[in-house]
This record gives structure tokens, sequence and C-alpha cells, in this order.
């Protein structure tokens, strides 16, 4: 069994899409942007119902915990058995084992890609794409039992709060692990997803990054989510592409929900560069 799993992880709303769309673009090398319903051909996520239903060879109760961690092992293994020299896997889940099953084992992971956001500006998006209230998601963002509980498509991610679900992914592994800043993706985008084409053993052609940049701006993907939808946007969101950039935490999160996340993640925001700003 061939270690080929990379792991394209992070919080949620902090960038995990936006670097698969730049990844699909590049790959594909393509003179039209790739349409934004197209980028699961370049890799697939780990919570997807069908998948554990096919490995069960029945329909499965997503919401039943227990049997899709059961599954998850075979779920994996299947994907790395294909054979291929990389499999792109998107996940929000945490680094670590859930109720005794290992999340992101080893034995078929290659490396990971991690993408970290400032959470003050994370639990805005946070609050717009799940539709809750900014205090309920600065609330969830911070309590140690988070997740993305489970609906007909999806099986439950484990997240933990925003600083354990960073130091899980950031702490040392026994697989590579690129750690990329979404600020830092916006500021050099040539520089950063430089290091991502890197990281899979390619040699960068920098008039291909460009283009894959320009095909994977905020700009591209919001035209083509308002002409045709995004498979991905959640039913009780309105648009799943809302605002990209930075900064917006300071006019529109409110101070008591900012000095709460920054007690509850001090010391990972400190370490990461987040209470700076």
């Amino acid at each position: 069994m061939k270690k080929n799993i990379v792991w394209l992880a992070s919080y949620p709303k902090s960038g995990n899409t936006w670097t698969r769309i730049f990844l699909a673009n590049y790959l594909s090398n393509a003179e039209t942007p790739v349409p934004i319903n197209e980028v699961k051909r370049f890799g697939m996520g780990d919570s997807i119902a069908k998948t554990y239903e096919i490995v069960a060879r029945q329909r499965i109760d997503t919401k039943n915990v227990a049997q899709t961690l059961q599954l998850r092992d075979k779920v994996l293994r299947g994907i790395s058995g294909n054979n291929a020299d990389v499999n792109l896997v998107k996940t929000h889940n945490i680094c670590k084992g859930a109720r005794g099953v290992e999340l992101i084992p080893p034995q078929y992971t290659r490396s990971a890609i991690y993408i970290i956001r400032n959470p003050l500006d994370m639990v805005l998006s946070y609050a717009r794409h799940y539709n809750m209230t900014p205090e309920r998601a600065a609330h969830a963002i911070c309590h140690k039992d988070n997740a993305l509980l489970p609906d007909a498509e999806t099986v439950i991610s484990f997240l933990g709060t925003w600083s354990d679900h960073v130091r899980s992914w950031t702490r040392k592994q026994p697989f590579p692990v690129l750690v990329l800043r979404y600020e830092d993706l916006l500021a050099d985008p040539e520089g950063e997803f430089s290091k991502v084409i890197k990281h899979f053993g390619m040699d960068v052609d920098v008039e291909r990054l460009r283009r894959a940049i320009r095909f994977a701006s905020f700009k591209e993907v919001k035209k083509q989510e308002e002409a045709g939808g995004f498979i991905e946007r959640p039913a009780a969101s309105e648009s799943f592409f809302t605002k990209g950039g930075s900064g917006h935490w300071k006019d529109e999160l409110a101070p008591e929900l900012a000095e709460q996340i920054r007690t509850a993640n001090h010391a990972t925001m400190k370490y990461h560069g987040y209470l700076d700003e």
C-alpha cells in the first residue's frame, strides 16, 4: 500500500477551497478557467457519505458516528489503494484520534498542506457559511467538542477548538507538512502558491502559475458561482464566495467577541502572528 494521500487541511473557511481551485487550474494547464463545479475531479473530500456507502456496500445512517468512524479506515485505504503517486484529499478534521479511531493515519499519508487563517476573520466567514450568529460561531470555534455535524451527503468532521486544530497539524508529524497562512497567500500569491507546487515535487512554471492564480481569483470564482451556482455551497448559505480578503473583523466583529477569541486562543494566535494586527 502506497503512502500517497496528500491532505489539504484547514479549519473551515480558511482558504482550503481557494487552494484546491488554484491546484485544479495549475494541473489542468488550460487556457480557460476550470469550472468550479469540476474542481472535485482534482481531489476529493474525506467526509463524502457516498464513499462510505461504497465501502459499506449499503446505505448508511450518516448520523451514526460510530458506524462512519468504523468505516473510515476502509474509505482511506480505498483512496490510497488506487496506486496513484498522489491522491489529494480535502479535510477539515483535526489531526488526532476520535473515539479511538485515527483520523489522519500515517500509513496512508504522503504529506499534508495546512492552511491557517486569523480566527478573527475566519469566524465571520464561518458564521455566514453555516448560517449562525457571530456569537454562536465564536463559541463554536473556542469549544473543544466543535464538529461539522453530518447531513444526508456528509459524515461528521471533528474540529475541536481553532487552537487545538492548528496545533494538531503544525506540531511534528511522521510526514511532511507545508504550513501556509491565508494572509500570506493574499499578500504574495506567487511566492506562496509556488511552495504548494514544489510540495508536490513539481517545477514551477511562472506563466502557468500566474494563469492559475488568475483563474482561481475571488473575482473569477464569484462570477462562476453567480452564473451557475456552486455544488459545495451549503443549503443554508446564500453564497459560498462572499468577501475573501482579510482584516474585515476590525469593522465587523464585536469587540467582546474578538476579545473572547483572543483569550481562548492567545498562545496559538501569538505564535502565528495574529496578535500583532
